[in-house]
């Protein structure tokens, strides 16, 4: 059992960054992949990006690529999300979630979910 909370949504100007934590309960953080998604109003749950387990392999969706950087802190059982260069469509609700699968890219490969945090990026 995984327990997620995350931190560091706000409101930032375009142009602007905000850098997302996601601190985990639990001794077993480390051996869950540890995606990002993020969901608009009206809008289906979106992939951000992923991280392994080890934090050696990260993948991201074709928008973020170059703009947002995944990490991960086994020793703090804590991802991060830094986001650069924000835009206003990146306006959304971004959730956490922590997967037994490889570097899946589908909400519902996803096992456990944070309860999310408000970005609202204004132009």
């Amino acid at each position: 059992q995984v327990q997620l909370v995350e931190s560091g949504g706000g409101l930032v100007q375009a142009g602007g960054s905000l850098r997302l934590s996601c601190a985990a309960s639990g001794r077993t953080f480390s051996r869950y992949d540890m995606g990002w998604f993020r969901q608009a109003p009206g809008k289906e749950r979106e992939f951000v990006s992923v991280i392994s387990w080890s934090g050696y392999s990260t993948y991201y969706a074709a928008s973020m690529k170059g703009r947002f950087t995944v990490s991960r802190d086994n020793a703090k059982n804590t991802v991060y999300l830094q986001m650069n260069s924000l835009k206003p469509e990146d306006t959304a609700v971004y959730y956490c979630a922590a997967t037994t699968k490889a570097l899946p890219t589908m909400w519902h490969e996803y096992n456990y979910w944070g309860q999310g945090t408000q970005v609202t990026v204004s132009s």
